[in-house]
This record gives C-alpha cells, structure tokens and sequence, in this order.
C-alpha cells in the first residue's frame, strides 16, 4: 500500500506509539507526526460540548498553523473519555479536568469512585469513547468514532496507563483494563476509531 504521512496533533509520544505499532502490526505504511515535529507549541482551547466538537478543534488550529507554515499534510485529531451511564455520560469530554485542571489520576479515579459509591456491578455500564476527526490537505474533513464498552470497578489495585484504565473492565473480562496484556485485550476504542479513518482516508487518497 502507498505510504501515508499524518501529523498525529498530540503531544503525547505514547500515542504515537501506540498507533504506530498497531498499523505496523497490520503492514500499514504509516509515517506519524507529533505537534513537536511540526513544532507546534500553541495552547488549543478545548471548549466543545462533544468530542466530535473537541476534536474538529485541535485539528482546525493545528490545520490553519500547517497553512501558515506550508506544511500540507494530513491532519488527524482525537478526542476521547469515559462516559459512565450512572452519571448520565460524565466525566466524558471532561474526562482530564474532571477532578480539576491538575488533579492526578489517583484524584482523578478517586472522585469517580467516590461518586459511584454503593452502586451495584450491574449498573456500573461505561463507555471509553475515541472520535477522531481528519482534515486532508484539500481542506476535505473525515471523522470517525470508536468504543470500547464495560464497567467501572469498585476499587483499583495499582495507577499504570492512562487515566481510567485501572478502573474499567471491558466487557469479556474480570479485571481492569490497566491489569490485560494489549495483546490479550485486542483492539480498542482507539485503534478501532483509527482503523476506520484509515480505510475512509484512502479511499479518498485513491
């Protein structure tokens, strides 16, 4: 397959990572560019309602600072978060910030817990939700939307990965999700969001 080049707008290298080796898994040619490659520093303020919102955002500032630069690659933007239907959908776009602008993840799970209290196991549903949204260099924009459906656990055991992984168990599984190999795990709301921008953004590339 043709190679692509996407300027992934994260500053975070484990993303990069990630993606990265789940397209080389699947011989996909894909080279992936941080914000610090292109060597974008600007604050983006995240102030959308939705993640499809949240992440048309980040793409539109990193795409309008490319069209300053000459830079004329695909751009790809996420947006994701857990959204617990106990708490009608919370933290969700605030997934962060949910326990403030600086809060740790062990602030972080510790409010959730603390507000899921006494709930049974069975209504403790949840959703990691990824909606990633892409601006090809014609200006064309293509989204997509991933899931990875389960539970919230009463208690955690240990803070590893990212912010909600020790306390969410995907549907299959007795444990948290920060306890599963992600060979065992398979794919997730991630790498399923990604795969289908993917097969769009080819089709539109051939």
């Amino acid at each position: 397959m043709d190679n692509l080049t996407i300027i992934y707008a994260t500053g975070n290298q484990g993303k990069i990572n990630e993606v990265e080796k789940y397209f080389k898994s699947k011989n996909e040619n894909i080279t992936f560019k941080s914000l610090k490659d292109i060597n974008f520093i600007e604050d983006i303020e995240e102030d959308g309602q939705t993640f499809e919102e949240n992440s048309y955002i980040k793409a539109k500032a990193v795409k309008e600072y490319c069209n300053k630069n000459n830079i004329n690659e695909i751009i790809v933007a996420d947006d994701s978060g857990l959204c617990i239907d106990y708490l009608d959908g919370k933290p969700g776009v605030y997934s962060d910030r949910y326990a403030g602008e600086n809060a740790t993840q062990k602030e972080k799970i510790e409010k959730i817990l603390k507000e899921m209290e006494g709930v049974p196991f069975d209504k403790r549903n949840a959703q990691f939700v990824c909606v990633l949204t892409a601006i090809m260099p014609n200006g064309e924009i293509i989204t997509s939307r991933g899931e990875t459906i389960g539970k919230v656990a009463e208690n955690y055991t240990k803070l590893e990965r990212l912010t909600y992984d020790p306390i969410f168990i995907p549907n299959g599984f007795n444990k948290p999700k920060v306890e599963i190999e992600e060979s065992e795990l398979g794919d997730i709301h991630r790498e399923k969001a990604f795969e289908k921008l993917i097969k769009q953004i080819r089709n539109v590339s051939a």
